[in-house]
């Protein structure tokens, strides 16, 4: 099990994101070691408390330089989390590029399965994997096909990475509703950040129960729930955290 008693090492794919520089604020601030992984120009962009290295998930050769690194550095590690992800259109699914769907799954699910499998050999006994996938992996709604089916892939393969590395490392997954970050603006790393929403923020307010979007912050606590021993017998689980906008 992990040593609760010392701090932990843990790796965040995404941490220059908005829910990642939450995330690893957090992590630092109760003691824990953290290193990111994102892309270089998100490193550049968002000065983070921490060191980083560059990954682009889609790029195989890069996420196994980047985890050689990583294991460079830390031998062993308690936990990680799996932020990567994106998509910078709403388009029918009728109508979408090959292209599109290529990189948006090869982003969203590919690389989450390329990442996974690279940290797999690192992970400690008793450590944690949280991958993070989205509502819509089981509410899909119009223009976000790509996208939805490759969350709903993430969750299906964060399913098979629990049953198959039981009891050694556990693996869970947060699906989030729509959290106020540059992923409604390009994405982080993949745009200037600061155009305007894709989706009509005004509509997803007052369809949701409690009323506002999730803030990165309300995405923290359970992320940093699944890492910890008090989800101890928790694997192969999705954590859904939407206001009530989602109710599987």
């Amino acid at each position: 099990m992990v040593d609760t008693s010392k701090s932990r090492r843990i790796a965040v794919l995404g941490g220059a994101g908005g829910i990642g520089r939450a995330l690893v604020a957090h992590l630092l601030a109760k003691g824990d070691e953290v290193i990111v992984l994102d892309l270089d120009q998100s490193l550049n962009r968002h000065a983070l408390a921490t060191s980083g290295l560059a990954i682009d998930v889609r790029d195989e050769l890069s996420v196994k330089t980047a985890f050689a690194a990583l294991a460079d550095q830390w031998p062993s590690i308690d936990g990680f989390v799996n932020l990567a992800g994106y998509n910078s259109a709403l388009t029918p699914i009728g109508e979408t590029e090959t292209d599109y769907f290529d990189e948006i799954t090869g982003g969203n699910l590919r690389g989450a399965f390329l990442a996974a499998k690279a940290v797999l050999p690192l992970m400690a006994e008793g450590g944690a994997v949280v991958h993070v996938a989205s509502g819509l992996a089981a509410h899909v709604r119009p223009g976000y096909g790509a996208y939805s089916a490759s969350k709903a892939g993430l969750i299906a393969l964060t399913k098979t990475f629990a049953v198959e590395n039981a009891p050694r490392v556990r693996f869970n997954a947060v699906a989030p509703g729509l959290v106020d970050t540059a992923f409604l603006r390009g994405g982080t790393g993949r745009s200037p950040e600061d155009r305007e929403s894709i989706v009509p923020l005004d509509a997803y307010r007052a369809m949701t129960p409690m009323k506002r979007l999730a803030l990165p912050e309300d995405i923290v606590g359970p992320i940093d729930f699944l890492l910890s021993v008090a989800s101890g017998f928790m694997t192969g689980q999705v954590l859904w955290v939407n206001g009530g906008g989602y109710m599987p």
